[in-house]
């Protein structure tokens, strides 16, 4: 009788078991990209800083220098591919580092540090507590963010995608930076929530763009965007502001008015 209460005890933990995750610390993490092995996690706490700016084959790509400034990048790049299921990082996820952020001009260090990716970048179901950087990043393969939360701003700003790209279902819970981003294959970002503003300024769409169900709580701002092909905005809910000055879709200039018309 006892065995059977014991063997019925660990079935009804079993589920608690699977929710759970397994605390894994950033640097071992870094560990396994510096050796170009294949990243793969589900269901794990990721603790510390994601730092993938100073991996061990960093190079200077720019230096320039002119009367006033003497500035540096540095580039690191992730060669294996990165899937991550279901984690939560604790810490900042970094593939941009400028160490000028905030600092006093004459105490500027004039470098930066950014982090492309030749592989796949997977990215899905996951929170993000603090910040995540990915300005001037380099996607080489596919990148998901699928169904994943940003606590803080996700920055994408000056980011080139080259494959596949979802950000379905995404939640933002503050600014969606895709300032200057140009998405060569279509992008969807069906059923995301922007809860601050929502920044295409300046985005190119080369194959169309899916804001199905897309709820904007903070400025939908798509000024000087330029879309080509389709711009799904059907069931999309515009909650905040809007600037949609100079957005072109093929090549005409349309309004926000124009375009829920078109998604009808």
């Amino acid at each position: 009788m006892m065995r059977n209460l014991q063997i019925l005890l660990v079935l009804l933990l079993l589920p608690v078991i699977a929710l759970a995750q397994t605390k894994v610390n950033a640097s071992e993490i870094i560990a396994k990209i510096n050796r170009g092995e294949a990243v793969s996690y589900k269901n794990a706490e990721i603790v510390g800083d994601l730092d993938m700016t100073r991996l061990k084959n960093m190079k200077l790509k720019n230096q320039k220098s002119d009367s006033k400034y003497n500035s540096k990048e540095y580039i690191s790049t992730v060669t294996a591919p990165l899937n991550f299921v279901n984690c939560t990082f604790k810490g900042n996820v970094m593939a941009y580092f400028n160490p000028d952020n905030g600092a006093n001009m004459l105490n500027s260090s004039n470098e930066v540090y950014n982090t492309n990716f030749t592989r796949e970048v997977n990215f899905e179901n996951c929170i993000f507590e603090r910040e995540s950087a990915f300005k001037y990043s380099e996607f080489e393969g596919g990148a998901s963010f699928a169904g994943s939360r940003f606590s803080d701003e996700a920055l994408f700003k000056y980011s080139k995608f080259r494959g596949a790209i979802n950000f379905n279902n995404a939640r933002f819970r503050g600014d969606a930076n895709f300032k200057y981003v140009t998405f060569p294959v279509k992008v969807s970002f069906a059923g995301a929530t922007f809860g601050g503003e929502a920044n295409f300024k300046y985005a190119k769409f080369d194959e169309g763009v899916n804001f199905q169900k897309a709820v904007f709580d903070g400025t939908a701002n798509f000024k000087y965007a330029k879309i080509s092909d389709s711009f799904n905005i059907r069931g999309a809910n515009f909650k905040g502001g809007d600037d949609f000055k100079y957005t072109k879709l093929n090549n005409r200039q349309v309004s926000l008015t124009t375009l829920l018309e078109m998604s009808r």
